[in-house]
């Protein structure tokens, strides 16, 4: 898809333009369901909160928990300490992964550090890590559809760096080198654009026609619904806002496929005060959305923001209902606070905790309840 055509094409037609304008008091918004926190990232923030509370700040978190600025604050102000690389925890202190996963190598930093650790990266990425381990078992060229430099890409390559190559987009395909074209298979980031990634394995099946699918949808199912609800609406929309940080995948594809479905203008925004009252001027209808990592009060701040200049009339568009949820991270149910003390001090203590709770070795003890 040609992005700035998307945005500058005849999309609609004049007369269609012109019945948008004509009648002003037809304001309405039209909000997209699903939106907002998936479960895995409702679970990567729970995480957070319970270490903050079972354990006491500080807590630190290596890289954002999920990439939202509002989120990121509000976890900074409970205690939260986030850092770039587990190098910087202090040693005998809890370290929580993001929700992107991380690779091997920084689970062997944490340990070198002394450090308890809390993984709450989302269990569908996990499995694409699990996909990508197994695949290079088998001696497999792994093709990972992602985004140079995003922390999922960077987790996922870590598993087997010897076997995987990233392919950032269909303009990449002509430069994958395999050994063995019989025996290749492509995986994906879970955040992409459904329709770009089926673009990109289109390309890369012209190139290499035996090429093996994941045994299962890697783009997860909180991207592909958000995206099914903005296309729907996007066709109707004059103006979309879709509620998300510029680092956050999920969130900027939102807006290309808003474009993509139709809708004259988008824009990606983190605050409601962040909207130009000029995006305003000719519009009817607003679609408003929200990445998969942003958490309700942020598109309430919109909508009532909307309100305040005419737009009143709030219509849901419903794509799917979601009710899918992730237990916490196993980790949560430890004393971790006592499981790192006893690695700095070289020493095991099963008796740590009130009512008998221990560890040993990692795992919990009997006396541990879960």
């Amino acid at each position: 898809m040609d992005r700035m055509d998307a945005r500058t094409s005849p999309a609609t037609t004049p007369s269609r333009d012109a019945a948008r304008r004509s009648d002003d008091s037809a304001r309405k918004v039209l909000l997209a369901a699903p939106r907002g926190y998936c479960a895995g990232v409702d679970r990567a923030v729970i995480a957070v909160e319970k270490a903050l509370e079972q354990y006491g700040a500080p807590v630190y978190v290596r890289h954002e928990i999920v990439h939202n600025k509002y989120v990121v604050k509000t976890l900074e102000k409970k205690g939260a300490i986030f850092v770039d690389e587990t190098e910087e925890v202090p040693e005998g202190n809890i370290v929580i992964f993001s929700a992107h996963g991380v690779a091997p190598t920084v689970h062997e930093e944490a340990e070198r550090g002394k450090l308890a650790t809390i993984d709450a990266t989302c269990p569908l990425v996990t499995k694409v890590h699990k996909e990508a381990i197994r695949y290079a078992k088998d001696d497999y060229d792994i093709l990972l559809i992602g985004h140079e430099g995003h922390e999922e890409v960077i987790g996922t390559s870590g598993e087997a760096p010897e076997h995987i190559t990233l392919v950032d987009g269909p303009e990449d395909v002509a430069n994958v080198e395999v050994r063995d074209p019989e025996k290749v298979v492509w995986l994906s980031q879970t955040t992409l654009s459904v329709d770009e990634t089926m673009e990109t394995v289109g390309a890369l099946k012209g190139r290499f026609p035996n090429l093996l699918s994941p045994p299962s949808d890697d783009i997860c199912y909180a991207t592909q619904n958000r995206q099914t609800a903005v296309k729907q609406m996007g066709a109707q929309a004059d103006l979309v806002i879709v509620v998300g940080s510029k680092n956050s995948s999920n969130s900027v594809r939102l807006v290309e496929v808003a474009l993509g479905a139709g809708a004259r203008d988008a824009h990606l925004v983190d605050y409601a005060e962040e909207i130009d009252e000029s995006w305003l001027e000719g519009v009817g209808t607003v679609g408003v959305t929200s990445g998969a990592s942003v958490p309700d009060i942020l598109v309430q701040g919109v909508l009532e923001w909307l309100a305040q200049r005419g737009y009143e009339d709030v219509e849901t568009v419903t794509a799917a209902e979601e009710s899918i949820a992730f237990s916490l991270p196993k980790e949560l149910r430890r004393d971790l606070r006592a499981e790192a003390k006893a690695a700095v001090e070289g020493t095991e203590d099963t008796d740590r905790t009130e009512g008998g709770k221990g560890t040993e070795g990692g795992k919990d003890t009997e006396g541990t309840k879960g």
